[in-house]
This record gives C-alpha cells, structure tokens and sequence, in this order.
C-alpha cells in the first residue's frame, strides 16, 4: 500500500477541460486496478498555495537570524512546509495540466516553488545539488490546443519539458506523458481526446502495478 498523490492545475469543470477529462479517467483505472493505496487529490485552484513573496523570504531570513516572524510570515512558512512534506512523503505522483502558452498555470510553478526545498526534495552537496526522492515515479497528463510532439514546434514546449526537469532535479527520474494535442483543431479534438483516454487508462494499469 502506498500513496498517489493526484495534483490538478486547472481552473475550469472537469466536464470543460479536456485535461482534467484524461486526468479523471487515469485515476479511475487506477483505482481499479489498485484499490489499496491510498490516492490524495490536490486541485491547486482551490488550494492555499503560497507564492513565494516578501513574506515568505523575510520569514526564512528571520527564521534563520533568530528573529520574530510576523503572523502572515509565519502562516506562509508552515502551509510551505505542509505541502513539502505531503509532497515528499507521496510514493507517486499524476500532475494534470494544460499547456498556456507554451508553459504552465502560475499555481503549477507555485506549487512547485513550495515543494522543491533543500532538505525536503534535494540536498546541496560540495559536488551540486542531489535530489532526494529516488526511486518514486510520476505521471504528467496533459492538453494542448496545438501539436508540439515533433517538429520545429518541438523546442517551444516548456511544458511538459519542464515537469521532467524540476522531478528530474529532485530525483524522479521515471515519468510518463500522457498528452492530448491538437484540441485546438475541431475535426481533430475528438480524435485526439479518445486516444488520450485509452494511452491514460493503459498507463494508469502499468502505474497501478508497479
């Protein structure tokens, strides 16, 4: 028995989003095929996901001089930790997004700032930093209105390129996509949608298992 931990970025109904579609269909299979673990769902839009503002850097600076926290300070620096330590405690992880201009949402890179701290997620050694969360495995799911699988296209995904970067960084090296793309495209999006479905749900079975 384990835990997933099932992170959504994407304000709109699941019924709307095509992400979220592919998503839920994932955790489905999932469930079925594992109905042990223990599966934690995260909808960073509902969330308090803390930015990292003045609060959040005069709170770390005092909390290393020794000096009082103001009670926002200290608020923001004990949600961060939170989430750090539910992030790093999860055996594996399914990341739901859209691509927005070629990038992420804002609470996605938010949440990401929370999560990958030194001591938490990675440790700096005299030969680099050293990712701390070996051996877990993630899945990125993914919709884009565009296709950015091949081609010159290619190099402007800072998307999905990006989620196996920052895992990469701290040590969750095994990540599959699952990526719907074209949706933009009307004779296209239902097409590229049920391919998603079934590459999710053969994909949650192989998670299920491992």
């Amino acid at each position: 028995m384990g835990t997933l931990l099932y992170v959504t970025a994407n304000p709109k109904d699941e019924r709307e989003s095509i992400s979220l579609q592919v998503g839920r269909a994932f955790l489905n299979a999932y469930e079925l095929a594992n109905p042990l673990d223990d599966v934690v769902e995260l909808d960073l839009y509902r969330e308090d996901i803390p930015l990292l503002d003045h609060d959040v850097f005069s709170g770390w600076n005092k909390m290393v001089t020794g000096v009082p926290m103001t009670r926002e300070e200290r608020r923001k620096l004990v949600r961060i930790n939170e989430l750090a330590d539910q992030f790093a405690s999860a055996d594996k992880y399914v990341f739901v997004t859209p691509m927005w201009n070629f990038g992420l949402p804002p609470m996605f890179k938010a949440y990401i700032d929370n999560v990958c701290l030194a001591g938490k997620a990675y440790k700096n050694t005299e030969y680099g930093p050293i990712g701390l969360l070996v051996g877990k495995r993630a899945v990125h799911i993914q919709a884009r209105g565009r296709t950015y699988s091949h081609g010159a296209a290619r190099a402007m995904d800072y998307a999905d390129s990006y989620v196996r970067l920052i895992l990469g960084f701290m040590g969750i090296t095994d990540v599959r996509s699952v990526i719907a793309e074209g949706t933009l495209d009307p004779e296209n999006v239902g097409r590229a949608l049920q391919q998603a479905l079934q590459e999710a749900k053969k994909v949650a079975v192989e998670f299920a298992r491992s």
